[in-house]
C-alpha cells in the first residue's frame, strides 16, 4: 500500500488512540524507528487475540522500522489489571520461563530476525528488573508518579470501585513497571514508540511521561482496537475454548476452520486486521462478498492467509485437504495427523479391533454402534438409499462386512451419512 504506515493502519481500522499523531507521523516518515509491544506470558502459547499487536509489529517492520517483542517475565508475574475484574493467578518463575520459551518460538514465525538494522528483537523485562531493589525502584521511578494520576486511569479506577474485589497493591504497581520498561528500552535501545491494545492507553502514556521526565526524550504511544465479534462475543473464544497459535493446543485444521466460520459481518474487517492483503485485494474480496456471500470467497482468503502466516504453507495445504475431506473429498494421501485433526472435530467412538477380524463387523451394526443410525432398520434404509459412505466411498450392500482392510492407518474408519453427518471409529487393541 502506498503512503505512510499510519495511513495504512488507519485504513485498516487499527488506530484507536495516538499521542501527538502529527509528530509521530513525521517521525515515522524517516525510518528506522524502534518500537515495541508487550506480551505477558500467562500461558505457554499466544492466542489469536495476540495477533493484532504482533501483526502490527510486522507491518512496521515491513515499512522499515525495528520491532521489539517484549515478553513480560517480570510484569507477567504480577498481571495487568486492565480489562480484568479480579486479580490474576500469580505464576512461578519456572512456569514463566517455560511460557516465554514457547512464545519466542511463535514470534520467530511472524517477525523477521534476519541480521540487519531492522532485525526484530525478543526481550524479557525480567532481565532488567531482577536486580532492581524495592528502595531503588521507589526512589528512581515511583517518585515520578502521583497516586492521584494513577487512580485516574480507567483500568485502576474500575477495579477500585468494585467493592468485592478491589485492587491489590501488587496490581496497582503494574503501571509503574510497564512505564519502567519503556524508560529502559528508550535508554538502552533508543525505542521511541510503544503499541498495544486500547486497554493499555493508561500504561503506555505513563511510560511516555516517565521518558520525558527522566530522559527529556519524546516518546510516542499508539493503541490498537480490542477485537470483538459483531454478535458481541469475545474474539478468539469458542465453545471449546481459546484459539491458540500452538498447533498442539489448537490443531491447524481447527485454526483454519475458526477463520472460515467468521461471521459474514466481520470477514472484511478481519481481512484488514489480520492479513497483509493490499487495499485493492481487500476491496475486490469485499465486492465479491457483497455480491455473493454464499460463495465464501472472502472467508477462504482470510483462512488461507492467516493459517499460512501462523503455520506455514505445508500446514495450510493439510488444513485445506482436511476441509475438503469433510465435504466428501477422497482420502488418498492423507496424513495420519491430518486425519487425527478431523477425528477431533466429529463424533467418535471406540470399538475393539478384534471386531473387524475374520469375516469382519456387519455394516449395519457398525452404523448403529457409531451413532449414525438409530437402529438396524434405519441403518438398512440409509444404506439402501445410497446415503452411507465408508472412508468417503459409497456403499450399497446391506450385508457388507467391515474388516481390517478398511482400517485407515491400521485403526481408523471414517463413516458418513448423507452430505454432512460424520463419525470416526477407532479400532482399539
Amino acid at each position: 500500500m502506498n503512503g505512510s504506515i499510519i495511513e495504512e493502519l488507519r485504513w485498516r481500522g487499527l488506530v484507536t488512540d495516538c499521542t501527538d499523531p502529527t509528530e509521530l507521523e513525521k517521525r515515522l516518515s524517516t525510518p528506522p524507528v524502534t518500537l515495541y509491544a508487550g506480551f505477558d506470558p500467562t500461558a505457554d502459547s499466544l492466542h489469536v487475540g495476540s495477533l493484532v499487536p504482533l501483526i502490527a509489529l510486522r507491518r512496521f517492520q515491513i515499512a522499515g522500522h525495528k520491532p521489539i517483542a517484549l515478553a513480560g517475565g517480570a510484569t507477567g508475574s504480577i498481571g495487568d489489571p486492565s480489562g480484568k475484574t479480579q486479580e490474576r493467578q500469580l505464576l512461578s518463575r519456572e512456569i514463566l520461563d517455560h511460557n516465554i520459551r514457547k512464545m519466542k518460538e511463535q514470534l520467530a514465525r511472524l517477525l523477521d530476525f534476519t541480521p540487519g538494522p531492522g532485525a526484530a528483537l525478543v526481550l524479557d523485562n525480567a532481565d532488567w528488573t531482577a536486580n532492581v531493589t524495592l528502595l531503588d525502584f521507589l526512589r528512581d521511578i515511583g517518585k515520578h508518579f502521583s497516586v492521584n494520576m494513577m487512580t485516574a486511569k480507567e483500568s485502576v479506577r474500575a477495579r477500585m470501585e468494585d467493592r468485592e474485589t478491589g485492587i491489590s497493591f501488587t496490581e496497582f504497581s503494574y503501571m509503574l513497571l510497564q512505564a519502567f520498561d519503556f524508560y529502559h528500552l528508550r535508554k538502552e535501545f533508543s525505542c521511541e514508540l510503544q503499541i498495544g491494545g486500547s486497554d493499555q492507553w493508561g500504561n503506555i502514556t505513563a511510560g511516555t511521561d516517565l521518558c520525558r521526565k527522566k530522559l527529556s526524550a519524546q516518546c510516542f504511544g499508539l493503541t490498537l482496537p480490542l477485537i470483538t465479534n459483531s454478535d458481541g462475543t469475545k474474539f478468539g473464544k469458542t465453545v471449546a475454548g481459546a484459539i491458540w497459535l500452538d498447533s498442539a493446543k489448537t490443531s491447524v485444521y481447527r485454526f483454519y476452520q475458526f477463520w472460515m466460520r467468521t461471521d459474514d459481518r466481520d470477514v472484511i474487517r478481519y481481512l484488514k486486521f489480520f492479513t497483509f492483503l493490499s487495499r485493492e485485494e481487500v476491496e475486490s474480496l469485499e465486492k465479491s462478498h457483497l455480491e455473493k456471500p454464499e460463495g465464501r470467497v472472502a472467508h477462504k482468503a482470510l483462512a488461507d492467509a492467516v493459517t499460512k502466516l501462523v503455520h506455514g504453507s505445508d500446514a495450510l495445504a493439510e488444513a485445506i485437504r482436511a476441509s475438503e475431506i469433510l465435504f466428501g473429498g477422497g482420502l488418498e494421501g492423507i496424513s495420519e495427523q491430518t486425519f487425527a485433526d478431523i477425528a477431533g472435530e466429529i463424533p467418535s467412538c471406540e470399538i475393539p479391533k478384534s471386531s473387524f477380524g475374520g469375516e469382519g463387523m456387519a455394516l449395519l451394526d457398525l452404523l448403529v454402534t457409531s451413532g449414525l443410525s438409530a437402529s438396524k432398520g434405519q441403518a438398512r434404509k440409509d444404506v439402501e438409499g445410497g446415503g452411507i459412505y465408508i472412508n468417503n466411498q459409497r456403499v450399497s450392500g446391506i450385508q457388507q462386512k467391515i474388516t481390517t482392510q478398511e482400517l485407515l492407518f491400521g485403526n481408523r474408519i471414517l463413516l458418513r451419512k448423507g452430505k454432512r453427518n460424520y463419525a470416526c471409529v477407532t479400532a482399539k487393541d
